[in-house]
C-alpha cells in the first residue's frame, strides 16, 4: 500500500528517511556501483533492526518477553510500519542492483560473441587440412560383395528366400 511522505516522515528517523529517499528513482539509477552496494547493506541492516524491535514489542504485548523499558509495549504498529517502508526501499534497491547485473551480463555476452565472430572471420581456412573444393577426384573405391549372389543369377543364395515365398500359398 502506498504511503504519503508525511506518513513516512512520522515513522522514520532523519537518517532512515534519507536512506529511503536515496532508494527512490531517478536518484537510484544515478548512484555508482559502490554507493548502491553500500545503500543496500545499510537498508538491510536498518530493516533487520526495525523488524527485530517490532518482533520484540509483539512478544512484550503477548507477555512472553520481559519489557525492555519501564512498561511493556502496548503497540508495535510504528515499528512494523517502519520495517515495511524499509523493506520496500530495500526491494527497489535490490531490483536496481539485479537490473545492473543483468545489463552487464548481456554486454559481456555481446562482447564475447563479437570476439568469436572476429576470430572466425580472421581464420581464412575453416578446417586446416580439409580440401579447398568439394570434388572427389577419382571417387570412391569399389568394394565387391563376396557373399551376395551374382547379379541376375536365379537360384543363388540371395534369391532363395524370394523364390520360396513365391511358391507357397499366401
Amino acid at each position: 500500500m502506498a504511503r504519503t511522505r508525511r506518513h513516512e516522515q512520522r515513522l522514520l528517523s532523519k537518517d532512515e528517511l534519507d536512506l529511503v529517499e536515496r532508494a527512490r528513482h531517478p536518484g537510484l539509477g544515478q548512484l555508482e556501483e559502490a554507493e548502491l552496494g553500500d545503500l543496500v547493506r545499510r537498508l538491510r541492516d536498518t530493516r533487520d533492526r526495525a523488524q527485530g524491535i517490532a518482533r520484540r514489542q509483539r512478544r512484550e504485548m503477548r507477555g512472553k518477553a520481559a519489557p525492555s523499558g519501564q512498561r511493556p509495549a502496548a503497540d508495535n504498529t510504528g515499528s512494523t510500519g517502519k520495517g515495511e517502508l524499509l523493506a520496500a526501499a530495500l526491494k527497489r534497491a535490490n531490483k536496481e542492483s539485479a537490473r545492473r547485473k543483468a545489463k552487464a551480463a548481456r554486454s559481456d555476452l555481446r562482447a564475447n560473441a563479437r570476439r568469436a565472430l572476429d576470430l572466425k572471420r580472421q581464420n581464412a581456412e575453416p578446417y586446416p587440412g580439409w580440401p579447398v573444393d568439394r570434388t572427389a577426384n577419382e571417387g570412391m573405391n569399389p568394394v565387391p560383395n563376396e557373399k551376395g549372389a551374382v547379379s541376375g543369377a536365379f537360384d543363388e543364395a540371395g534369391h532363395r528366400p524370394v523364390l520360396e515365398r513365391s511358391r507357397k500359398v499366401r
